[in-house]
């Protein structure tokens, strides 16, 4: 599992507005299909209520999207904090699961993949997404679940 930086190392980047930072934040594209539906997933397997979401497009995420030397107009791009450290690719996509719990776990079968594998096939959905899910507005989503996480 590759993490990105060193923990909250955020906190110390002045171009990262102060935010609350406690618990699991999903960077996500609010301009995504794909990226809404699984803002809508994360929104009902999260019993915990411990998930925020930030879209990448928000002044929040773009600073965590660059201080963590991802582009956020990249559609390879989503990244998740937990704990205060960040991850991107599948390897979000496990540790989103291994947080939910559950069912969720069973992404764990990821980590079997070489990095170059994981890497690649997120690669190829993500670079297809917009064809595939189309466009949402993720922040105009009528759900009450995906907008009380929301941090813009």
């Amino acid at each position: 599992m590759r993490v990105l930086n060193s923990p909250y190392s955020w906190r110390d980047d002045p171009d990262v507005p102060e935010f609350p930072d406690t618990g699991s934040l999903t960077v996500m594209d609010a301009q995504c299909g794909l990226c809404s539906r699984g803002a809508k997933w994360i929104a009902r397997a999260d019993r915990q209520n411990a998930f925020r979401i930030i879209p990448m497009q928000s002044p929040l995420g773009t600073a965590l999207m660059r201080h963590f030397e991802m582009d956020p107009a990249d559609p390879l791009s989503w990244l998740y904090l937990k704990d205060g450290s960040g991850y991107s690719s599948l390897d979000a996509m496990v540790e989103v699961g291994e947080t939910l719990g559950g069912v969720w776990k069973v992404l764990a079968v990821l980590k079997v993949l070489p990095a170059a594998v994981r890497d690649a096939l997120y690669g190829l959905v993500a670079r297809n997404r917009y064809k595939v899910m189309g466009r949402a507005d993720m922040c105009a989503m009528p759900d009450p679940c995906v907008q009380r996480r929301l941090l813009q």
